[in-house]
């Protein structure tokens, strides 16, 4: 639409002095014998400037070529096609001046911000396109002139009004996978998991680094789901992206957008709120609507059905500020009064019960709020006078009050005062003082509290190492800050590279584990990981809360280090967080988790450091399952200890041994190897032996039986090794097939199916396999070439084929050659090479990997923002 303004049109008179010019320029053409007058009368003025009243150094005649006009032009018209402009677009503007004693006009177009296009102009008219900044800081208005000149230099001016996208303060957001930064020029920035297009790149990758989120400008808020996000534009349009299965995008379908789609009403939005499945929006005259998920009425409209477009809240009016939970809403209204509805189970509405609500529900005993936040199942709410105060599940201390106890009505959050701030996650909260230090409490498993440990805390405690935040915003394990210098900080759990520092959890293709050199063997467990060295010692890395690093420590380690008062060692094995270690002299010696007694020690004492196995001597290998342990003795013989509720330890019981016992009815026993809840050993004739847990048919017996004591598997001669997973098991046949059965979802068998084996079957194409490793539900193999290959879950990049694609047949580990000996653990695997170095790949939570980062960060690092 065009805006037009019209001027009455002034006519000019004929002045003396311009009379007279005119006089005599007729004369003196007539002498000359000149016919073209007026070419005549602009080089006699460009000859003699100061006879056609212009100043000899103005470089010649203005436009109109008059050299005596004193009236100013007048603008009859001016025209623009918007009053309102948001980043990336133009705006057309356009005038029309009139001046009867100079017929060419000048038109110089200035702004104090933003670029015009080249203008277009006639004598009289001129247009032009002006492009905004990306946005206008809250103090700075626009301004946009045309002056209109004549060849007098007098003029006339036309100021167009304009409004453009405010600058936004910077903010944060983020949820349980990926993050959101909203930057000063109205951009977005996103980075973490985008399986579901979350990120809004127009791709499904993820990002350890922020990348812009496309088609979307001049924003002032953004909101993250769990796996979808939100951004409100300065018009007060809500643009979605990401997962759309319960219709969180709210644009009328279940499709998932890799990129912004604009949300199907409602209009002037003033702020945005997302959960895991469902979305809020805050409209200027103070209703709510929601979309998506509803099972249990968070949507607030009565009913528990779904919707895939907004609909209104009912009951609600004059809310000021809103907050998306789990499966559960908040509202604040102007008078300080809290709303909630949707699921109650924990007592996150605050009413005294634990009763789901369809609609809104005043939260008890809270008045004077300003601010609110709501969790997986709890919220927090922030007053005027600064205190915080929290509500419903207490499971981690998230409510802060110094007890684990849940409440269903607010209570004060300890020891915090001058709080500006509030954010809350799926166990922790943390709150913002207005001296822009970070207060956290709740759980810290992940390190999300920022205090440089992983012990969680009751009531608040300062994040290390951050002052001048401006802003805070709480995924579920992992946290973020916006200092006042516009960098972004992170900490907490970075498992699909929320945390934007570069980093990531998993590696998908193998690197070398650092500092480690001369190893002769390797193991890996849950979540760390082993080596022995040539000269006999023991290094360890990654998760050591339960002493599993044998360091007398229960710091976790993101590269090795050696455990201590250990030599002239020859093999380790690392059970879910136990470890077993073999001495030259035929002993074993333990340390870690010791819950069943699988330290063998006599006891169910934890050990930080090495203890040695009670009455075992001349043992020539090991194996440890979950929570159990195995060792072969120089006779054959199998001996065990540990957990034996499926009946893994072999002696016909299901009573859990703190020492050794004898597996039954075993003998000429060459191998062992340890799944989960079940065991294997292979004979000096080639046959294979199972028992314990049998719920996938990992003993490969065509049943479903546990066994507490050993079955030969039938169909199985000339066997030179197996392996164990959490439920599947390998064999490798002296020709260099490789067989395997039991569990097989993720393609673990190898076989090219997902359907489980109750007894062996052949993995197509492995030949000339001279070694192999399972982990939970992946396998591995070792060919005579001296490469690597794997199949089965691949979703922690455990492959190492460079992707976190399944598997159903085997693929070559990227970047792998000359490799000795490989590992398996639960999800994530090492190599050593025959230059003695080790190479790792896959899950890397507690920095298992040994490269010197983690998927978390106790302390907070700074985002990688462009």
């Amino acid at each position: 639409m065009w805006y037009e303004t019209n001027s009455e049109t002034m006519m000019k008179t004929m002045t003396p002095p311009r009379l007279e010019t005119l006089l005599t320029l007729a004369l003196l053409a007539s002498l000359a014998g000149c016919t073209n007058f007026a070419q005549e009368e602009i080089s006699f003025c460009e000859r003699n400037p100061s006879r056609c009243g212009q100043d000899p150094g103005d470089g010649g005649l203005l436009p109109d070529g008059g050299p005596s006009d004193t009236t100013a032009p007048v603008i009859v018209q001016s025209a623009q096609s918007a009053t309102h402009i948001l980043a990336h677009e133009t705006v057309s503007l356009r005038v029309t001046a009139q001046d009867d004693e100079s017929p060419r006009l000048a038109f110089l177009w200035e702004s104090n911000l933003g670029s015009f296009g080249t203008p277009s102009s006639t004598d009289t008219t001129s247009e032009v396109t002006w492009t905004p900044p990306p946005c206008s800081p809250a103090s700075t208005g626009v301004s946009i002139t045309v002056t209109v000149t004549n060849g007098s230099r007098l003029s006339a001016t036309k100021v167009f009004s304009l409004s453009t996208n405010p600058c936004p303060a910077p903010a944060l957001s983020t949820r349980a996978r990926h993050s959101l930064a909203l930057r000063g020029d109205g951009t977005v920035w996103a980075w973490g998991a985008n399986d579901d297009g979350q990120l809004g790149d127009g791709t499904k990758t993820s990002r350890v680094t922020p990348v812009q989120v496309l088609g979307v400008a001049s924003v002032i808020a953004v909101a993250a789901g769990a796996s979808h996000s939100l951004a409100l534009r300065s018009d007060g349009a809500v643009w979605a992206w990401g997962a759309n299965g319960n219709g969180q995008l709210g644009d009328g379908t279940n499709t998932s957008r890799l990129t912004p789609v604009l949300v199907s009403s409602p209009s002037n939005v003033l702020a945005i709120a997302a959960s895991s499945f469902h979305s809020l929006a805050l409209r200027g005259d103070g209703s709510v609507w929601a979309w998506g998920s509803n099972g249990a009425g968070q949507l607030g409209d009565g009913t528990t059905a779904s919707r895939l477009t907004p609909v209104q809240v009912s009951g609600l009016s004059s809310v000021t500020a809103i907050a998306a939970g789990h499966a559960c809403s908040l509202a604040l209204r102007s008078g300080g009064t809290v709303w909630a509805w949707g699921d109650n189970s924990k007592g996150q509405l605050g009413d005294g019960t634990n009763t789901p609500r369809l609609t809104p529900v005043q939260v008890s005993g809270l008045s004077g709020a300003t601010t609110l936040s709501a969790g997986l199942a709890s919220a927090v709410a922030l007053r005027g006078d600064g205190s915080v105060w929290a509500w419903g599940a207490n499971d981690d201390g998230q409510l802060g009050d110094g007890t684990k106890a849940s409440r269903v009505t607010p209570v004060q959050v300890s020891g915090l005062s001058g709080v500006t701030a509030i954010a809350t996650g799926n166990g922790h909260s943390l709150a913002l003082s207005g001296e822009g230090t970070v207060w956290a409490w709740g759980f810290n498993g992940s390190g999300q509290l920022g205090d440089g440990t992983n012990t969680s805390r009751l009531t608040p405690v300062q994040v290390s190492g951050l002052s001048g935040a401006t802003a805070i915003a709480t995924g579920s394990a992992h946290s973020l800050a916006l200092s006042g210098d516009g960098t972004a900080w992170a900490w907490g759990f970075n498992g699909n590279g929320q945390l934007g520092n570069g980093m990531l959890t998993r590696q998908s293709t193998p690197l070398q584990s650092q500092g480690l050199t001369d190893v002769a063997a390797l193991s890996a467990g849950a979540s760390h990981s082993l080596a022995v060295r040539n000269n006999g010692t023991v290094w360890a890395w990654g998760d050591n809360s339960y002493g599993q690093l044998g360091d007398g420590m229960t710091t976790s380690r993101l590269i090795p280090v050696q455990v201590p008062n250990l030599g002239n060692m020859t093999r380790v094995e690392a059970g879910l967080y136990h470890t077993l270690a073999l001495r030259s002299d035929g002993t074993v010696w333990s340390w870690g988790s010791n819950i069943f007694g699988q330290l063998g020690d006599g006891t169910g004492t934890d050990r930080r450091t090495p203890v040695q196995v009670s009455g075992l001597a001349s043992v020539t290998t090991l194996a440890a399952g979950a929570s159990h342990s195995l060792a072969l003795h120089t006779d054959g013989i199998v001996w065990a200890w540990g957990d034996n509720g499926e009946g893994q330890l072999g002696d016909g019981t299901g009573i859990d041994r703190r020492t050794p016992v004898q597996v039954s009815g075993l003998a000429s026993v060459t191998a062992l190897a340890a799944g989960a809840f079940h065991s294997l050993a292979l004979r000096a004739n080639g046959t294979v032996w199972a028992w314990g847990a049998n719920g996938e048919g990992q003993l490969g017996d065509g049943a479903n039986t546990s066994r507490l004591l050993p079955a030969q598997i039938a169909g199985l001669s000339d066997m030179v090794a197996v392996a164990a997973g959490t439920s599947h098991s390998l064999a490798l046949h002296s020709d260099g097939t490789v067989w395997a059965w039991g569990s097989n979802e993720t393609g673990q068998l190898g076989d090219g199916t997902n359907d489980s084996r109750l007894t062996p079957v052949q993995v197509p194409g492995m030949q000339g396999v001279i070694a192999v490793a399972a982990g939970n539900t992946y396998s591995l193999a070792l060919t005579v070439g001296g490469t690597a290959w794997a199949w089965g879950d691949n979703s922690e990049g455990q492959l190492g084929d460079g992707t976190n694609i399944s598997r159903l047949t085997p693929v070559q580990v990227s970047g792998l050659a000359r490799i000795s000996a490989l590992v398996a653990g639960p999800s994530h695997a090492l190599a050593l090479s025959d230059s003695e170095t080790v190479w790792a790949w896959g899950y890397n939570w507690n920095g298992q990997l040994g490269n010197g980062v983690a998927s978390y960060h106790w302390l907070p690092t700074q985002t990688l923002l462009p």
